[in-house]
């Protein structure tokens, strides 16, 4: 299958490696002509994902319209910030296109400007094609280096053309399964980000293990509340993008969003913490966004309340830890 990856960052260039390892036509596309010029002069990406070098079999593109002519899948890997200038390149280039089948992303969260997902950012500026997300716990290194990984396909479109899809992106150690639930699928891997810098708070705090298990406890179910509320669907949850990627990010030494919580734990400032980062802590944003949505919908959300409260408006962490435990006692229910 001919497959255009558009963004070169660590899992963009990681899928498009494992792609080309299962002999698909690959074609990777960063955001930027340098960085396109470094790629295809080093055949390594070493601003993202150093250390993993690749061979003539993946095309390095500098434009989406060239890198999508021939496409049958278009891969959107870009964070939620940069999607809607992504999908506006796309649909400039959507007359070329004329192969493509689905568009996937790979982001995950909300934008703050209208608080929508990534697959209705793609449906409104590329209106005309099939939208899916793939997520899960998967780590770009592990999946560039081979590592056994599972993550999920999620699509509304026929189930035909999503098992398609699923099937060209299996293969190797990336086991692929799919869903239609595409709508809780993108709530889990935005959410679990939220939760991960929490984990990441206890662990800058030293609370110990006690503490971060009841805290990613409490974090799930308030995740399957929260998810169900906004129209997902409860088993989602408790699957590869829900608990499966919330495990990986809470706990992976090299999560972003789990070390951005550690060192706001350990006294460091959240705006020194985001300047002039070269990648994107993902869960901050969406802590700021899925507080706005909760704002609407009126779901009960505690932990969310108090990591926005953190992150956003200065309270200190132990202080919010103790809001948590001071809150009145009820039954465990889920």
């Amino acid at each position: 299958m001919n497959i255009a990856v558009l963004g070169a960052g660590a899992w963009g260039t990681a899928l498009a490696l494992h792609l080309s390892k299962l002999n698909h036509r690959v074609t990777l596309c960063p955001r930027r002509m340098e960085h396109a010029l470094e790629l295809a002069s080093a055949r390594e990406n070493r601003d993202y994902l150093p250390g993993f070098a690749w061979g003539p079999d993946v095309q390095i593109g500098c434009e989406f319209k060239p890198a999508v002519m021939e496409a049958e899948l278009i891969v959107l890997a870009c964070p939620i910030r940069g999607l809607r200038e992504f999908c506006d390149q796309l649909a400039a280039a959507r007359e070329s296109a004329w192969e493509a089948k689905m568009v996937v992303t790979l982001c995950k969260g909300v934008e703050m400007e209208s608080l929508h997902a990534p697959s209705e950012i793609v449906s409104e500026l590329v209106p005309d094609i099939a939208v899916g997300a793939l997520s899960g716990p998967s780590n770009a290194a592990e999946v560039a280096g081979g590592s056994p990984t599972a993550v999920v396909l999620a699509s509304e479109a026929e189930d035909a053309l999503t098992a398609r899809m699923q099937e060209a992106l299996n293969g190797g150690a990336l086991r692929v399964y799919r869903s239609a639930d595409l709508r809780g699928v993108e709530l889990g891997g935005a959410l679990k980000n939220i939760y991960a810098i929490g984990a990441g708070l206890c662990d800058g705090l030293t609370l110990g293990d006690n503490a971060k298990a009841a805290l990613l406890t409490r974090s799930l179910y308030e995740m399957v509340r929260l998810g169900v509320a906004l129209g997902g669907q409860a088993e989602t949850f408790y699957g590869l993008s829900g608990v499966g990627d919330l495990m990986a990010t809470s706990f992976g030494a090299w999560s972003r969003n789990r070390g951005f919580g550690e060192a706001v734990g350990r006294g460091e400032r959240v705006a020194d913490l985001l300047e002039h980062r070269k990648t994107v802590v993902e869960g901050y944003g969406a802590t700021e966004g899925y507080w706005r949505i909760v704002k609407k919908c009126g779901a009960h959300t505690p932990i969310l309340e108090q990591l926005h409260a953190i992150l956003y408006n200065g309270v200190e962490p132990r202080e919010a830890m103790g809001a948590l435990l001071a809150r009145s006692l009820k039954p465990e229910h889920f």
